[in-house]
């Protein structure tokens, strides 16, 4: 149950910002991953759909703002519709929904130079039916987001013919659209390079815009902060989506270099911030259908732990955002004081919230310190202990 409390206006504001702020869960997120070189095995990861519905269940047990749990087709629901039982059994048994539905359009051996852009009919036709088995699961489940990240391009000058392969996403994107019940949306992710370093078929948001218009009006753009060249300014590619109506979400993490999936806000928790001010500068009506979700892989860290530490940064940063006082900000902005403006906007990044919002979460019955509170509950240990006899013989990618 919500508290109440009678305090000041930056109060006020924070409590309404954290109300309002969900961030979905990945589900691959609590599983043993690794990169092209290895994987290291936690015994306390996820090896079937119920421990990933649990861990959820957990992070959002602590923090209140994680409700919805993020599906990867292939991974959590390889039986397709046949598994949509099972996952109304875990949703009921452990708090949290189904959230998107991630498509799997890189794993399988027949998509070595493609899937909906795949020179091959049978492959292109092969893809597009696994997105629409996902939009078919989408519905059975009532989640709002089938969201796309198509890995399809080339590594060689003259190996494919770029122009065409517009035309095969296109129809891939046009057919997925069509299958949308009137609840759903598609979300068009974008990526410069990885695992295709001459051309990627979907290598900006200005082409993921492109797709997304084209194939209709519930189609939009998800951003992954991760998925940029060095030194590329996502909050102006934010401003520009959410002046245009087409941003549909954002896959968050943090990264070094490119898409390192690193947790959030670990090494530019000032860009996560400059991210936020944006949306807070729109205002709570304008972003109300912007889906926040997690997409990082904890090689190293603790699979929960670092999923607590992630969801708890969130809280605050964006929060941080909403004590920016835009209406003072945009009169120095106006009279050109640049150092006045500059510093107007940098007070709320270093203010310490941590007070507000662990106050904010003791009057909604959640603990102070969700990590803190994780550490102390003994639940990791207890789930590495029933699990890792089989987490050790775990193998494969994501999965």
């Amino acid at each position: 149950m919500k508290g109440t409390h009678t305090g000041s206006g930056e109060t006020d504001a924070v409590w309404s910002a954290l109300d309002r702020f969900q961030i979905e869960l990945p589900s691959w997120g609590f599983a043993n991953t690794g990169t092209r070189f290895g994987k290291f095995i936690q015994p306390a990861a996820a090896t079937t759909i119920e421990e990933k519905f649990a861990d959820a269940g957990e992070v959002h047990r602590l923090t209140g703002a994680s409700p919805t749990v993020a599906l990867h087709v292939l991974w959590d629901l390889p039986n397709g519709l046949g598994d949509i039982g099972e996952i109304k059994r875990l949703e009921a048994k452990y708090g949290v929904r189904a959230g998107s539905i991630n498509p799997n359009l890189f794993q399988s051996q027949e998509y070595k130079f493609g899937s909906i852009a795949n020179p091959s009919a049978e492959v292109r036709a092969m893809a597009i039916r696994h997105l629409l088995d996902s939009v078919a699961i989408g519905q059975a489940l009532g989640s709002l987001d089938v969201s796309l990240w198509v890995s399809d391009g080339s590594n060689y000058p003259g190996t494919q013919s770029i122009r065409r392969r517009i035309d095969w996403v296109q129809e891939a994107l046009d057919r997925t659209h069509a299958a949308l019940s009137p609840a759903q949306r598609m979300l068009v992710e974008y990526k410069p390079f990885e695992p295709a370093f001459y051309h990627t078929d979907i290598a900006d948001w200005g082409m993921a815009l492109e797709f997304a218009r084209s194939a209709g009006p519930q189609a939009k753009v998800l951003v992954d902060t991760g998925h940029h060249s060095q030194a590329t300014n996502i909050e102006q590619i934010v401003a520009w989506l959410l002046h245009l109506d087409a941003l549909g979400g954002f896959h968050f993490n943090d990264r070094k270099y490119a898409d390192d999936d690193l947790t959030l806000g670990s090494v530019d928790p000032y860009q996560v911030f400059r991210i936020f001010a944006e949306l807070a500068a729109a205002g709570a009506e304008e972003t109300a259908g912007v889906a926040f979700m997690i997409d990082q892989s904890h090689n190293l860290k603790g699979k929960v732990e670092a999923m607590v530490q992630t969801v708890m940064t969130a809280q605050e940063l964006y929060a941080k955002a909403s004590l920016i006082p835009f209406e003072r900000l945009a009169a120095l902005q106006d009279g050109g004081e640049l150092v006045g403006a500059e510093e107007c906007f940098r007070e709320s990044f270093w203010q310490d919230v941590r007070p507000l919002v662990q106050a904010w979460r003791e009057a909604r019955g959640l603990p102070a310190n969700p990590l803190h509170a994780l550490r102390s509950s003994g639940y990791v240990e207890r789930v590495a202990e029933e699990r890792g006899a089989r987490a050790s013989s775990t193998l494969g990618s994501y999965a």
